[in-house]
């Protein structure tokens, strides 16, 4: 799996510079191309300085980082959830997505004209809010429709749907989004497949002008408080800085990012809190042929992660030769990690660790 993401954000608000900043990372970072699927989608792939050691210490011919892709999703307005904009495409193109990265405004300038006459990122994320949330009631509403009839012949597991249904509807009625419920396990499961809207994680990706991006004002604070009791994160960034970036040669880039004070891109930084805020990891396999990085969660079991390099290593998995990628770099290669005897063999229900350097073992 690779991570997806969709950046929202009310017209004039900086997404679309953002999103060229973030996807152009053949000037952005160097040694990472950049493919464009589409005019509005970008796939980058993510620079970890991990993999490149790999690929030194196992002499591999070819290298193959993970991916983030970005969506850039067009088309809210006050009303999305009516239809106006592009409306149900707009809501569609969210539920296609792993975290919704929501571009805020704190930044003025009267050459850009915020869609709403003032600047107040506050009021703009309860409008993405709100649409999100009628979108979700609408799309609940249905769903109680449906399980209410078969409820009807008894059917347990459509008794149980009803509960949870009404349980999510009167959450959002108070407009709050369903990430923010308290919830079994077992509920945690099921509401994860009714694809709502308002369950996909938040990053709110705060826009200020070049010389606030050290910036902790008021309103940023509020920002963050408000972001904090939804359980999502928040990052400052300066569209202009992250766009001035694209014209500069990697040295340049290095020393300007110094003069700013910041010690790594937007892109580098909203990968970091991504990974973080939806619980993912990187485990790497690694060989002559090809070192390769692979996105995984937190708490999957050695055979499941087999299983996202090739369904026959899941079905026939026997075991995983597991080093951290600690020990290896430490020590200089994989005949000295088995040496010293740091080389583990693990079984199916391993967790795999963030840094594992894994072979699999199979049979087909």
């Amino acid at each position: 799996m690779g991570l997806r993401c969709g950046i929202v954000g009310l017209p004039n608000v900086g997404k679309s510079t953002l999103f060229t900043a973030l996807t152009s990372t053949k000037a952005l970072i160097a040694n990472y191309p950049f493919t464009t699927i589409d005019p509005h989608v970008g796939v980058v792939e993510i620079p970890d300085p991990r993999l490149h050691h790999l690929v030194d210490l196992f002499h591999s011919r070819r290298i193959t980082p993970t991916t983030v892709e970005f969506v850039d999703i067009a088309g809210l307005v006050k009303g999305a959830s009516k239809g106006e904009g592009l409306g149900n495409r707009f809501l569609g193109h969210i539920r296609e997505v792993d975290a919704i990265v929501h571009v805020l405004r704190c930044f003025a300038d009267p050459e850009v004209v915020h869609v709403s006459g003032e600047v107040d990122p506050l009021r703009d994320m309860e409008v993405i809010q709100t649409e999100l949330v009628l979108a979700d009631l609408e799309s609940m509403q249905r769903r109680l429709e449906r399980v209410e009839k078969k409820a009807k012949s008894s059917d347990q597991q459509a008794i149980k749907d009803i509960a949870l249904t009404q349980q999510i509807m009167g959450h959002l009625n108070q407009g709050k989004g369903a990430r923010s419920m308290n919830l079994s396990l077992e509920e945690a499961d099921q509401i994860g497949q009714y694809q709502l809207l308002t369950y996909k994680p938040v990053l709110y990706m705060v826009n200020v002008a070049e010389h606030e991006v050290h910036s902790d004002s008021p309103t940023i604070k509020r920002v963050k408080e408000k972001a904090k009791e939804e359980g999502s994160e928040v990052i400052v960034i300066s569209g202009k800085i992250e766009a001035e970036l694209l014209d500069l040669s990697p040295p340049e880039r290095t020393e300007y990012l110094k003069q700013m004070g910041l010690e790594e891109t937007g892109l580098a930084r909203l990968i970091r809190v991504a990974y973080q805020l939806l619980g993912l990891i990187t485990f790497f396999t690694a060989g002559e042929t090809e070192s390769r990085a692979w996105t995984v969660l937190r708490g999957i079991k050695a055979q499941a992660a087999a299983g996202k390099i090739h369904s026959d290593m899941e079905r026939g998995f026997i075991r995983a030769e597991v080093m951290s990628y600690e020990d290896v770099v430490s020590l200089g290669s994989e005949a000295a990690v088995r040496e010293k005897g740091l080389l583990r063999l693990e079984g199916k229900d391993y967790l795999v660790k963030d840094g594992d350097v894994i072979y699999f073992r199979f049979h087909v």
